[in-house]
């Protein structure tokens, strides 16, 4: 599982500069990231390299931060892979809540992050099934 860093944020200009620039001030790599919004505000969930330090020093300005358990799964950039992956959670009735990719992985395959409604019964679906697995060590 990987650890996400979800941050609420107000639907207005420069709001999500201000989360970045917290971030880069404290040294905090973002890796990956996917904004939600609303008419009045907005969800930024983000994979960074430390989702902990993330979360004390947003916090520490105000923001409302959650770390949260994702999964992971390497997809490699074959026709058909993310459909494959969604048909075996779908045929064990494992529902996505919310997917986005990352992919800049210094060469590497990218990762498509979700979070479904039973973590454990999906990371156990996609193990049996040979879906290659991403842990935070492996970012």
């Amino acid at each position: 599982m990987i650890r996400q860093v979800s941050i609420f944020v107000e639907n207005r200009p420069g709001s999500l500069r201000e989360i970045t620039q917290v971030l880069a001030d404290a040294k905090i790599n973002i890796r990956a990231f996917a904004a939600v919004d609303t008419p009045e505000f907005g969800i930024l969930r983000t994979i960074v390299d430390e989702p902990q330090a993330a979360k004390e020093c947003l916090t520490s300005k105000g923001f409302v931060v959650r770390v949260q358990e994702v999964i992971g799964v390497e997809l490699v950039d074959e026709e058909g892979n993310l459909d494959t992956m969604l048909r075996i959670l779908s045929e064990e009735n494992v529902n996505i809540n919310y997917i986005y990719s990352f992919v800049i992985r210094q060469g590497r395959a990218p990762i498509m992050v979700f979070q479904p409604d039973n973590g454990e019964k999906a990371e156990a679906i996609l193990r049996a099934n040979n879906i290659t697995m991403i842990e935070e060590k492996d970012l």
